[in-house]
């Protein structure tokens, strides 16, 4: 079926994956070294859409400043949605703009061109809805789902049992139709969620598609999930805008990698990082737009946002960056198995090393035990011995 226009979903928060998301929204936080919002986009126009409409609410500057009014030479509709009511209010704010069957799509999860053509072709022109399926561990924490042949008996919206195997993907295409069913679906506490309309199509007895892909499909929840969004992608060499100059190892251009550094596959560095002499970066790690790692850094299986600097001896594995973070001279932040707090509530055996959140600093020879998320703005000072979390803006010293 031809499908030209497709919504995407970018007003959350991610409240989850604070602190990285204090000062930008979820779908602007990095997939590999590029906003997953990014990646969204371009399976969608590979798989030849081009009129693309973006629903854009927390923090929406940064999405809209980011992006412009076009993206890949195709025009950017925004659609402001004033307050997070829900997946099928968000999709009301588009109403009106599209008048044949569209693609919907979540733009803070990690999707394929693959993915969306499979929708696409499943999709006809009888149906409402068509949505992709994929088979996973982690169902019973998303909306699981329950098929018979290629249609959906029932959605089950975060069902914490583990009978259900299969997840809707967040990947839809829908008649011009579904925009009366989702005006028409009670509200829950307020919101209106896409999950509602499906359910209350399926208790209609009207038929919705779906379709199981065995393609990418990635979420990230909390901020480790961001580690482990890096290695899906750096294994991915079409997914990686950056070219490759060996194997498994991708430099932009503009970047400078001194003769005596060393790059561990997979890796990628961005435009206009600098990584100094005697340093070693990789394997399984992301360093954005215009970091420095200095002489005689060691960074492994991290991701290091836009604008940080690295500072010469430091040691950083299984660590997530903001932006514009600055981590001094020999500090040591160790990738580990560690109890992870995030608001109330204590995430236990998580591999992580520990979060540096926007424009945070660590002062030299600072030591973060295993799991530590700093806020944005902290100031730790030289010779800290970090073991809890630090709020925003808050000054430790040891």
């Amino acid at each position: 079926m031809n499908v030209a226009s497709a919504v995407v979903l970018a007003a959350g928060e991610g409240q989850r994956l604070r602190p990285l998301t204090k000062h930008r929204p979820k779908p602007m936080l990095p997939a590999a070294n590029r906003p997953i919002l990014e990646h969204v986009l371009d399976a969608i126009i590979d798989a030849g859409i081009t009129d693309l409409h973006l629903v854009v609410g927390y923090k929406r500057e940064r999405v809209q400043d980011h992006f412009g009014s076009t993206y890949r030479g195709h025009g950017l509709t925004y659609h402001h949605q004033r307050k997070q009511l829900g997946s099928g209010h968000a999709l009301l704010q588009a109403d009106g703009e599209i008048e044949a069957d569209f693609l919907v799509v979540n733009g803070d999860q990690l999707i394929s061109t693959q993915t969306v053509s499979e929708v696409i072709n499943a999709h006809s022109v009888e149906d409402i809805a068509t949505l992709a399926i994929v088979e996973s561990d982690d169902a019973p924490q998303y909306g699981a789902v329950r098929m018979e042949n290629d249609h959906i008996s029932a959605l089950v919206e975060k069902p914490h049992s583990d009978e259900y195997r299969l997840l809707n993907a967040g990947v839809y295409v829908f008649a011009p139709s579904f925009f009366v069913e989702v005006e028409n679906t009670p509200r829950e506490n307020g919101e209106l969620s896409l999950t509602d309309t499906l359910i209350q199509l399926l208790n209609k007895d009207e038929l919705v598609r779906g379709i199981q892909t065995d393609e990418v499909w990635h979420d990230a929840t909390y901020p480790w999930d961001l580690l482990s969004l890096a290695k899906t992608l750096l294994v991915r060499p079409e997914m990686i805008a950056t070219p490759v100059v060996d194997s498994s190892i991708y430099v932009d251009e503009s970047a400078i990698v001194h003769d005596d550094a060393t790059l561990r596959g997979p890796v990628v560095i961005g435009p206009d990082s600098v990584i100094g002499p005697q340093a070693i970066v990789g394997p399984d790690t992301a360093v954005g737009r215009n970091v420095t790692v200095d002489a005689g850094a060691v960074v492994a299986s991290s991701v290091i946002d836009d604008d940080t600097r690295i500072g010469p001896n430091a040691t950083l594995a299984e660590c997530v960056t903001g932006q514009d973070a600055d981590i001094d001279a020999g500090t040591t932040i160790s990738g580990a198995t560690a109890d992870v707090r995030i608001g109330t509530r204590v995430h236990e055996n998580v591999t992580l090393g520990g979060v540096i959140a926007d424009r945070a600093h660590l002062g030299s020879g600072t030591t973060l035990s295993p799991g530590v998320l700093i806020g944005p703005n902290a100031e730790i000072h030289p010779g800290s011995h970090i073991t809890s979390n630090v709020r925003e803006g808050m000054e430790v010293r040891d």
